[in-house]
Protein backbone atom coordinates (compact mmCIF):
# COMPACT_ATOMS: atom_id res chain seq x y z
CA UNK A 1 0.00 0.00 0.00
CA UNK A 2 1.44 3.53 -0.97
CA UNK A 3 2.35 5.71 1.74
CA UNK A 4 -0.63 8.29 2.72
CA UNK A 5 0.39 11.57 1.58
CA UNK A 6 -2.35 13.51 1.68
CA UNK A 7 -2.63 12.98 5.81
CA UNK A 8 1.02 14.49 6.47
CA UNK A 9 0.95 19.01 6.81
CA UNK A 10 2.35 21.31 4.76
CA UNK A 11 5.18 21.11 6.65
CA UNK A 12 5.75 17.48 6.89
CA UNK A 13 5.17 17.11 2.98
CA UNK A 14 6.97 19.53 1.88
CA UNK A 15 10.56 18.31 3.15
CA UNK A 16 9.71 15.37 1.60
CA UNK A 17 8.15 17.01 -1.52
CA UNK A 18 12.31 18.67 -1.78
CA UNK A 19 13.91 15.89 -1.19
CA UNK A 20 12.30 13.86 -4.35
CA UNK A 21 10.26 11.07 -2.06
CA UNK A 22 7.62 11.56 -3.37
CA UNK A 23 6.26 13.94 -6.12
CA UNK A 24 3.79 16.73 -6.44
CA UNK A 25 1.75 14.16 -9.69
CA UNK A 26 1.46 11.81 -6.77
CA UNK A 27 0.25 13.43 -4.27
CA UNK A 28 -2.27 15.20 -5.95
CA UNK A 29 -2.89 11.95 -7.86
CA UNK A 30 -4.25 10.84 -3.97
CA UNK A 31 -6.05 13.33 -2.92
CA UNK A 32 -8.27 13.59 -6.51
CA UNK A 33 -8.48 9.87 -5.76
CA UNK A 34 -10.24 10.84 -2.22
CA UNK A 35 -11.97 13.26 -3.13
CA UNK A 36 -13.62 11.22 -5.85
CA UNK A 37 -14.55 8.74 -3.69
CA UNK A 38 -15.36 10.72 -0.76
CA UNK A 39 -17.16 14.25 -1.90
CA UNK A 40 -20.39 12.25 -2.77
CA UNK A 41 -20.80 12.02 0.60
CA UNK A 42 -19.40 14.71 2.11
CA UNK A 43 -20.43 17.34 -0.13
CA UNK A 44 -17.20 19.25 0.00
CA UNK A 45 -16.17 20.14 -3.62
CA UNK A 46 -18.43 22.46 -5.25
CA UNK A 47 -16.05 22.27 -8.17
CA UNK A 48 -13.07 19.85 -8.59
CA UNK A 49 -10.33 20.83 -11.36
CA UNK A 50 -8.69 17.62 -12.27
CA UNK A 51 -6.89 18.65 -15.32
CA UNK A 52 -5.88 21.61 -13.82
CA UNK A 53 -4.59 20.52 -10.45
CA UNK A 54 -2.53 17.98 -12.41
CA UNK A 55 -0.74 20.59 -14.90
CA UNK A 56 -0.07 22.36 -11.87
CA UNK A 57 1.65 19.48 -10.38
CA UNK A 58 3.84 18.72 -13.79
CA UNK A 59 4.58 22.33 -13.56
CA UNK A 60 5.80 22.07 -9.69
CA UNK A 61 7.47 19.15 -10.28
CA UNK A 62 9.38 20.60 -12.75
CA UNK A 63 10.27 23.31 -10.42
CA UNK A 64 11.48 21.27 -7.87
CA UNK A 65 13.99 19.54 -10.10
CA UNK A 66 15.43 22.51 -11.20
CA UNK A 67 15.79 23.30 -7.78
CA UNK A 68 13.32 26.48 -7.65
CA UNK A 69 10.97 25.31 -5.23
CA UNK A 70 9.59 27.26 -1.89
CA UNK A 71 7.87 25.52 1.03
CA UNK A 72 4.38 25.53 -0.60
CA UNK A 73 6.12 24.41 -4.04
CA UNK A 74 3.74 21.31 -4.95
CA UNK A 75 1.29 21.89 -2.01
CA UNK A 76 -2.31 21.15 -3.30
CA UNK A 77 -4.55 23.54 -1.74
CA UNK A 78 -8.71 23.71 -1.78
CA UNK A 79 -10.23 27.23 -2.42
CA UNK A 80 -13.15 28.59 -0.68
CA UNK A 81 -15.66 29.23 -3.87
CA UNK A 82 -15.83 32.33 -2.92
CA UNK A 83 -12.45 33.86 -4.08
CA UNK A 84 -12.21 34.35 -7.90
CA UNK A 85 -10.24 32.16 -9.67
CA UNK A 86 -8.90 32.82 -13.17
CA UNK A 87 -10.25 29.84 -15.71
CA UNK A 88 -12.22 27.99 -13.27
CA UNK A 89 -15.99 28.21 -11.66
CA UNK A 90 -16.54 30.67 -9.05
CA UNK A 91 -20.13 30.44 -7.98
CA UNK A 92 -20.03 31.52 -4.24
CA UNK A 93 -22.57 28.57 -4.05
CA UNK A 94 -25.26 30.90 -5.42
CA UNK A 95 -27.45 29.89 -8.49
CA UNK A 96 -26.70 33.82 -9.31
CA UNK A 97 -23.10 32.82 -10.22
CA UNK A 98 -23.55 29.09 -10.97
CA UNK A 99 -22.09 29.29 -14.51
CA UNK A 100 -19.39 32.26 -14.00
CA UNK A 101 -15.96 31.57 -14.92
CA UNK A 102 -13.47 35.03 -13.41
CA UNK A 103 -10.93 36.19 -16.26
CA UNK A 104 -8.73 36.71 -13.61
CA UNK A 105 -7.30 35.40 -9.73
CA UNK A 106 -7.71 36.92 -6.12
CA UNK A 107 -4.32 38.38 -5.13
CA UNK A 108 -4.00 35.78 -2.19
CA UNK A 109 -4.26 33.08 -5.08
CA UNK A 110 -1.84 34.84 -7.79
CA UNK A 111 0.39 34.79 -5.04
CA UNK A 112 0.13 30.93 -3.64
CA UNK A 113 0.21 30.01 -7.78
CA UNK A 114 3.43 31.69 -7.49
CA UNK A 115 4.78 29.94 -4.67
CA UNK A 116 3.72 26.51 -6.70
CA UNK A 117 0.53 25.69 -4.81
CA UNK A 118 -1.49 23.42 -6.40
CA UNK A 119 -5.28 24.12 -6.78
CA UNK A 120 -7.22 21.45 -6.22
CA UNK A 121 -11.16 22.87 -7.02
CA UNK A 122 -13.73 25.15 -5.07
CA UNK A 123 -15.09 24.20 -1.85
CA UNK A 124 -18.63 24.52 -0.12
CA UNK A 125 -19.36 27.42 1.28
CA UNK A 126 -22.90 29.16 2.82
CA UNK A 127 -23.99 31.10 -0.16
CA UNK A 128 -22.17 34.73 -0.63
CA UNK A 129 -20.65 33.63 2.82
CA UNK A 130 -23.80 33.99 4.77
CA UNK A 131 -24.52 32.26 7.20
CA UNK A 132 -22.98 29.62 9.72
CA UNK A 133 -23.16 26.09 8.93
CA UNK A 134 -22.85 25.73 4.96
CA UNK A 135 -26.17 24.47 4.83
CA UNK A 136 -27.00 27.59 2.98
CA UNK A 137 -25.62 26.43 -0.15
CA UNK A 138 -27.17 26.20 -3.83
CA UNK A 139 -25.33 22.98 -4.30
CA UNK A 140 -26.65 20.97 -0.53
CA UNK A 141 -24.99 20.93 3.06
CA UNK A 142 -21.11 20.18 3.66
CA UNK A 143 -20.78 17.36 5.95
CA UNK A 144 -19.01 17.16 8.98
CA UNK A 145 -16.16 14.28 8.85
CA UNK A 146 -16.61 13.85 13.09
CA UNK A 147 -19.69 12.83 12.40
CA UNK A 148 -22.03 13.26 9.12
CA UNK A 149 -25.39 14.18 10.94
CA UNK A 150 -23.62 17.13 11.83
CA UNK A 151 -22.81 20.92 10.53
CA UNK A 152 -19.17 21.73 9.39
CA UNK A 153 -19.92 24.93 10.45
CA UNK A 154 -19.56 28.16 8.45
CA UNK A 155 -19.42 30.07 6.14
CA UNK A 156 -16.04 28.01 5.18
CA UNK A 157 -17.69 24.75 6.45
CA UNK A 158 -16.14 23.08 2.77
CA UNK A 159 -12.94 24.45 3.53
CA UNK A 160 -12.60 23.46 7.22
CA UNK A 161 -14.24 19.76 6.01
CA UNK A 162 -11.97 19.10 3.96
CA UNK A 163 -8.63 20.08 5.69
CA UNK A 164 -10.25 17.57 8.73
CA UNK A 165 -11.38 14.69 6.18
CA UNK A 166 -7.75 14.98 4.40
CA UNK A 167 -9.44 16.15 1.00
CA UNK A 168 -6.20 18.63 0.70
CA UNK A 169 -3.31 19.75 2.52
CA UNK A 170 -4.63 22.97 3.29
CA UNK A 171 -7.28 25.41 2.38
CA UNK A 172 -8.36 29.20 2.06
CA UNK A 173 -11.49 30.88 3.47
CA UNK A 174 -13.02 33.55 4.70
CA UNK A 175 -14.26 35.35 7.55
CA UNK A 176 -16.97 37.93 8.05
CA UNK A 177 -17.97 37.36 11.64
CA UNK A 178 -16.39 33.86 12.10
CA UNK A 179 -16.61 32.06 9.24
CA UNK A 180 -13.12 30.66 9.23
CA UNK A 181 -12.55 30.46 13.18
CA UNK A 182 -16.26 28.38 13.62
CA UNK A 183 -15.99 25.91 11.24
CA UNK A 184 -12.21 25.25 11.83
CA UNK A 185 -13.46 24.54 15.87
CA UNK A 186 -16.36 22.62 14.68
CA UNK A 187 -14.09 20.70 12.31
CA UNK A 188 -11.31 19.97 14.60
CA UNK A 189 -8.78 22.25 12.38
CA UNK A 190 -6.90 25.33 12.54
CA UNK A 191 -8.35 28.37 11.73
CA UNK A 192 -6.41 32.15 11.49
CA UNK A 193 -8.61 35.26 10.57
CA UNK A 194 -5.77 38.18 10.14
CA UNK A 195 -5.72 41.75 11.57
CA UNK A 196 -8.25 43.54 8.65
CA UNK A 197 -6.03 44.56 5.64
CA UNK A 198 -3.08 41.73 6.53
CA UNK A 199 -4.30 40.02 3.63
CA UNK A 200 -5.15 41.51 0.01
CA UNK A 201 -9.32 41.25 -0.68
CA UNK A 202 -8.44 41.79 -4.29
CA UNK A 203 -11.07 39.21 -6.01
CA UNK A 204 -12.63 38.30 -2.45
CA UNK A 205 -16.53 38.50 -3.67
CA UNK A 206 -17.58 40.77 -0.74
CA UNK A 207 -20.19 40.24 1.65
CA UNK A 208 -19.49 42.70 4.02
CA UNK A 209 -16.63 44.21 2.93
CA UNK A 210 -15.59 46.41 6.31
CA UNK A 211 -15.80 42.99 7.83
CA UNK A 212 -14.48 40.27 5.42
CA UNK A 213 -10.74 39.05 5.63
CA UNK A 214 -9.56 36.15 3.77
CA UNK A 215 -7.28 33.15 6.29
CA UNK A 216 -5.85 29.52 6.06
CA UNK A 217 -7.41 26.77 7.29
CA UNK A 218 -4.65 24.17 8.04
CA UNK A 219 -4.01 20.58 10.29
CA UNK A 220 -1.21 22.27 12.67
CA UNK A 221 -0.24 26.01 13.55
CA UNK A 222 2.36 26.31 11.73
CA UNK A 223 1.37 25.59 8.29
CA UNK A 224 -1.18 28.61 9.12
CA UNK A 225 1.99 31.04 9.59
CA UNK A 226 3.36 29.61 6.79
CA UNK A 227 0.43 30.21 4.60
CA UNK A 228 -0.15 33.64 6.42
CA UNK A 229 3.77 34.39 5.22
CA UNK A 230 2.67 33.36 1.12
CA UNK A 231 -0.54 35.30 1.41
CA UNK A 232 0.09 38.65 3.69
CA UNK A 233 1.59 41.89 2.41
CA UNK A 234 0.16 45.04 0.68
CA UNK A 235 -1.66 45.32 -2.43
CA UNK A 236 -2.29 48.44 -4.19
CA UNK A 237 -5.04 47.46 -6.03
CA UNK A 238 -7.05 47.07 -2.55
CA UNK A 239 -7.98 50.11 -0.37
CA UNK A 240 -8.03 48.54 2.52
CA UNK A 241 -4.68 46.58 1.95
CA UNK A 242 -2.50 48.29 5.38
CA UNK A 243 1.00 48.68 3.76
CA UNK A 244 2.66 47.36 6.80
CA UNK A 245 5.67 45.14 6.52
CA UNK A 246 5.38 41.34 6.98
CA UNK A 247 7.42 39.45 9.70
CA UNK A 248 8.70 36.25 9.54
CA UNK A 249 5.59 34.29 11.19
CA UNK A 250 7.63 31.07 12.23
CA UNK A 251 10.01 33.02 13.88
CA UNK A 252 7.89 33.16 17.30
CA UNK A 253 6.73 29.62 17.43
CA UNK A 254 8.26 27.42 19.65
CA UNK A 255 9.35 30.51 22.00
CA UNK A 256 8.19 29.99 25.46
CA UNK A 257 5.19 31.80 26.89
CA UNK A 258 6.02 32.05 30.50
CA UNK A 259 5.33 35.20 32.08
CA UNK A 260 2.65 35.58 28.87
CA UNK A 261 -0.45 38.00 30.24
CA UNK A 262 -3.44 35.98 28.54
CA UNK A 263 -6.68 37.82 29.21
CA UNK A 264 -9.99 35.86 29.93
CA UNK A 265 -12.99 37.93 29.44
CA UNK A 266 -15.83 37.10 31.69
CA UNK A 267 -18.37 37.99 29.21
CA UNK A 268 -17.60 34.76 27.17
CA UNK A 269 -18.70 32.76 29.99
CA UNK A 270 -21.69 33.28 30.82
CA UNK A 271 -25.47 31.36 29.87
CA UNK A 272 -26.05 29.82 26.84
CA UNK A 273 -22.47 28.02 27.12
CA UNK A 274 -22.64 24.44 26.82
CA UNK A 275 -20.90 22.82 29.53
CA UNK A 276 -18.59 20.51 27.65
CA UNK A 277 -17.54 23.61 25.93
CA UNK A 278 -16.61 25.57 28.87
CA UNK A 279 -15.23 22.47 30.24
CA UNK A 280 -12.86 22.03 27.30
CA UNK A 281 -11.95 25.78 26.95
CA UNK A 282 -11.34 26.01 30.86
CA UNK A 283 -8.84 22.77 29.89
CA UNK A 284 -6.98 24.81 27.46
CA UNK A 285 -6.37 27.96 29.96
CA UNK A 286 -5.56 25.65 32.46
CA UNK A 287 -2.67 23.82 29.82
CA UNK A 288 -1.75 27.63 28.76
CA UNK A 289 -0.81 28.69 32.79
CA UNK A 290 1.09 25.17 33.16
CA UNK A 291 3.26 26.42 30.42
CA UNK A 292 3.75 29.74 32.36
CA UNK A 293 1.06 32.17 31.03
CA UNK A 294 -0.42 34.59 33.40
CA UNK A 295 -4.56 34.18 33.21
CA UNK A 296 -5.96 37.80 33.72
CA UNK A 297 -9.62 38.24 34.16
CA UNK A 298 -10.86 41.30 32.02
CA UNK A 299 -13.84 42.72 30.74
CA UNK A 300 -15.29 43.82 27.02
CA UNK A 301 -18.12 45.48 28.72
CA UNK A 302 -20.22 45.93 25.27
CA UNK A 303 -20.09 42.54 24.15
CA UNK A 304 -24.00 41.77 24.62
CA UNK A 305 -24.08 44.92 21.63
CA UNK A 306 -22.17 43.21 19.76
CA UNK A 307 -24.81 40.53 17.63
CA UNK A 308 -27.02 43.29 17.25
CA UNK A 309 -24.24 45.71 15.48
CA UNK A 310 -22.74 43.32 13.39
CA UNK A 311 -25.93 42.07 11.67
CA UNK A 312 -27.31 45.92 10.84
CA UNK A 313 -23.73 46.57 9.62
CA UNK A 314 -22.92 43.44 7.67
CA UNK A 315 -26.67 43.26 6.19
CA UNK A 316 -26.23 46.72 4.90
CA UNK A 317 -22.77 46.17 3.32
CA UNK A 318 -24.62 43.40 1.67
CA UNK A 319 -27.28 45.27 0.08
CA UNK A 320 -25.01 47.03 -1.36
CA UNK A 321 -22.36 45.04 -2.62
CA UNK A 322 -25.26 42.64 -3.74
CA UNK A 323 -27.16 45.67 -6.10
CA UNK A 324 -24.43 44.36 -8.32
CA UNK A 325 -26.06 40.96 -9.32
CA UNK A 326 -28.96 42.16 -11.52
CA UNK A 327 -29.42 39.67 -14.21
CA UNK A 328 -27.36 42.46 -16.76
CA UNK A 329 -23.59 42.07 -16.80
CA UNK A 330 -23.21 38.45 -16.11
CA UNK A 331 -24.36 35.30 -14.05
CA UNK A 332 -27.73 33.81 -13.74
CA UNK A 333 -31.12 35.79 -15.98
CA UNK A 334 -34.60 34.74 -15.67
CA UNK A 335 -36.83 37.15 -18.52
CA UNK A 336 -39.20 39.32 -17.36
CA UNK A 337 -42.29 41.09 -19.34
CA UNK A 338 -39.82 44.28 -18.45
CA UNK A 339 -36.64 45.75 -17.09
CA UNK A 340 -37.72 45.86 -13.56
CA UNK A 341 -39.67 42.37 -13.54
CA UNK A 342 -36.52 40.91 -15.07
CA UNK A 343 -34.21 42.09 -12.02
CA UNK A 344 -36.82 41.18 -9.60
CA UNK A 345 -36.87 37.21 -11.05
CA UNK A 346 -33.76 37.08 -11.50
CA UNK A 347 -33.07 37.97 -8.20
CA UNK A 348 -35.87 36.08 -6.40
CA UNK A 349 -34.64 32.79 -7.99
CA UNK A 350 -30.45 33.30 -8.79
CA UNK A 351 -30.75 33.68 -4.66
CA UNK A 352 -31.38 31.70 -1.92
CA UNK A 353 -33.84 32.51 1.48
CA UNK A 354 -30.56 33.80 3.36
CA UNK A 355 -29.41 35.52 0.85
CA UNK A 356 -33.13 37.74 0.41
CA UNK A 357 -33.42 37.83 4.07
CA UNK A 358 -29.97 39.56 4.52
CA UNK A 359 -30.12 41.73 1.18
CA UNK A 360 -33.63 43.24 2.96
CA UNK A 361 -32.40 43.46 6.36
CA UNK A 362 -29.67 45.76 5.10
CA UNK A 363 -31.78 47.81 2.43
CA UNK A 364 -34.41 48.40 5.27
CA UNK A 365 -31.34 49.53 7.84
CA UNK A 366 -29.95 51.93 4.77
CA UNK A 367 -33.53 53.38 3.62
CA UNK A 368 -34.73 56.86 4.42
CA UNK A 369 -35.11 57.68 8.02
CA UNK A 370 -33.16 54.67 9.28
CA UNK A 371 -29.75 55.33 8.21
CA UNK A 372 -29.39 57.11 11.67
CA UNK A 373 -31.63 54.68 14.11
CA UNK A 374 -30.01 51.66 12.48
CA UNK A 375 -26.64 51.89 10.35
CA UNK A 376 -25.27 55.10 12.01
CA UNK A 377 -25.55 53.58 15.54
CA UNK A 378 -24.42 50.51 14.73
CA UNK A 379 -21.35 52.22 13.44
CA UNK A 380 -21.26 53.97 17.16
CA UNK A 381 -21.57 50.71 18.99
CA UNK A 382 -18.71 49.35 16.90
CA UNK A 383 -16.31 52.14 18.22
CA UNK A 384 -17.16 51.47 21.45
CA UNK A 385 -15.99 47.28 20.60
CA UNK A 386 -13.22 48.32 19.45
CA UNK A 387 -11.90 50.30 22.70
CA UNK A 388 -12.99 47.43 24.96
CA UNK A 389 -10.24 45.14 22.98
CA UNK A 390 -8.09 48.36 23.04
CA UNK A 391 -8.56 48.86 27.03
CA UNK A 392 -7.81 45.05 27.31
CA UNK A 393 -4.61 45.32 25.68
CA UNK A 394 -3.10 47.45 28.48
CA UNK A 395 -3.87 44.78 30.91
CA UNK A 396 -2.40 41.60 28.45
CA UNK A 397 -1.38 40.55 24.95
CA UNK A 398 -3.48 37.96 23.96
CA UNK A 399 -7.05 36.83 24.90
CA UNK A 400 -8.15 33.54 24.68
CA UNK A 401 -12.04 32.33 24.91
CA UNK A 402 -14.60 30.05 23.44
CA UNK A 403 -14.87 29.85 19.52
CA UNK A 404 -18.73 28.80 19.73
CA UNK A 405 -21.28 28.04 22.11
CA UNK A 406 -22.15 24.59 21.58
CA UNK A 407 -19.83 21.92 19.51
CA UNK A 408 -21.41 21.64 15.88
CA UNK A 409 -25.37 20.85 16.12
CA UNK A 410 -27.11 18.43 13.90
CA UNK A 411 -27.80 19.40 10.22
CA UNK A 412 -31.10 21.37 10.28
CA UNK A 413 -30.82 22.70 13.64
CA UNK A 414 -29.89 26.26 12.78
CA UNK A 415 -31.56 26.64 9.24
CA UNK A 416 -35.30 26.70 10.87
CA UNK A 417 -34.38 29.18 13.09
CA UNK A 418 -32.37 32.09 11.60
CA UNK A 419 -31.77 33.74 15.08
CA UNK A 420 -30.08 31.19 17.09
CA UNK A 421 -28.08 30.68 13.65
CA UNK A 422 -27.37 34.64 14.55
CA UNK A 423 -26.47 34.02 18.29
CA UNK A 424 -24.02 31.21 17.03
CA UNK A 425 -21.38 33.94 16.50
CA UNK A 426 -21.56 35.78 20.04
CA UNK A 427 -17.70 34.82 20.31
CA UNK A 428 -16.59 35.75 16.95
CA UNK A 429 -18.32 38.78 15.40
CA UNK A 430 -16.49 41.16 17.74
CA UNK A 431 -13.15 40.58 16.73
CA UNK A 432 -14.31 41.13 12.94
CA UNK A 433 -16.12 44.56 14.05
CA UNK A 434 -12.92 45.81 15.83
CA UNK A 435 -11.07 44.51 12.80
CA UNK A 436 -8.15 42.43 14.92
CA UNK A 437 -6.70 38.93 14.60
CA UNK A 438 -7.95 35.54 16.06
CA UNK A 439 -6.99 31.93 15.21
CA UNK A 440 -8.85 28.83 16.49
CA UNK A 441 -7.30 25.94 17.86
CA UNK A 442 -8.19 22.29 18.73
CA UNK A 443 -8.71 22.51 22.70
CA UNK A 444 -10.77 18.99 23.46
CA UNK A 445 -13.91 17.52 22.51
CA UNK A 446 -17.43 16.98 23.55
CA UNK A 447 -18.71 13.18 24.48
CA UNK A 448 -20.16 12.38 22.05
CA UNK A 449 -16.48 12.87 19.80
CA UNK A 450 -16.83 16.50 18.00
CA UNK A 451 -14.29 18.85 18.11
CA UNK A 452 -14.63 21.95 20.51
CA UNK A 453 -11.70 24.82 19.42
CA UNK A 454 -10.43 27.74 21.56
CA UNK A 455 -10.03 31.06 19.98
CA UNK A 456 -6.77 33.04 20.70
CA UNK A 457 -6.87 36.42 20.01
CA UNK A 458 -4.53 39.64 19.72
CA UNK A 459 -3.87 43.47 19.01
CA UNK A 460 -4.34 44.44 15.45
CA UNK A 461 -1.11 43.13 13.54
CA UNK A 462 -0.17 40.73 16.75
CA UNK A 463 -0.46 37.65 14.61
CA UNK A 464 3.07 36.44 15.93
CA UNK A 465 2.01 36.47 19.59
CA UNK A 466 -1.08 34.74 18.47
CA UNK A 467 0.48 32.34 16.74
CA UNK A 468 3.27 31.81 19.52
CA UNK A 469 0.49 31.34 22.09
CA UNK A 470 -0.98 29.07 19.77
CA UNK A 471 1.53 26.72 18.99
CA UNK A 472 2.42 26.77 22.26
CA UNK A 473 -1.30 24.88 23.05
CA UNK A 474 -1.41 22.96 20.22
CA UNK A 475 2.12 21.53 21.29
CA UNK A 476 0.71 20.81 24.88
CA UNK A 477 -2.74 19.97 24.32
CA UNK A 478 -4.03 16.35 24.27
CA UNK A 479 -5.90 15.96 21.81
CA UNK A 480 -2.87 17.00 19.06
CA UNK A 481 -2.77 14.71 16.38
CA UNK A 482 -6.15 13.38 16.69
CA UNK A 483 -8.09 12.79 13.25
CA UNK A 484 -11.71 11.69 12.49
CA UNK A 485 -11.86 8.13 11.47
CA UNK A 486 -13.76 9.01 8.01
Amino acid sequence: MSESWHSLSISSLAPRLARREVSPVEVTEQLLSRIAAQNPALNVYITVDEDGALAQAREAEARLARGEGTPLTGIPLAVKDVLVTEGLRTTCASRILENYIPPYDATVCARLRQQGAIFLGKVNMDEFAMGSSTENSAFGPSRNPWNPEHITGGSSGGSAAAVAADLCVAALGSDTGGSIRQPASHCGVVGLKPTYGRVSRYGLVAYASSLDQVGPLTKEVRDAALLLKAMAGYDPRDSTSAPVAVPDYLETLGRDIKGLKVGVPREYFGGGLDPEVEAAVRGALATLEGLGAELVEISLPHTDYAVAAYYIIATAEASSNLARYDGVKYGFRHSGANLLEMYAHTRTQGFGAEVRRRIMLGTYALSAGYYEAYYRKASQVRTLIRRDFEAAWERCQVLAAPVAPTPAPRLGELVADPLTMYLSDIFTISVNLAGIPGISVPCGFSRAGLPIGLQILGPPFGEPVVLQTAYALEQAAEVRGRRPSW
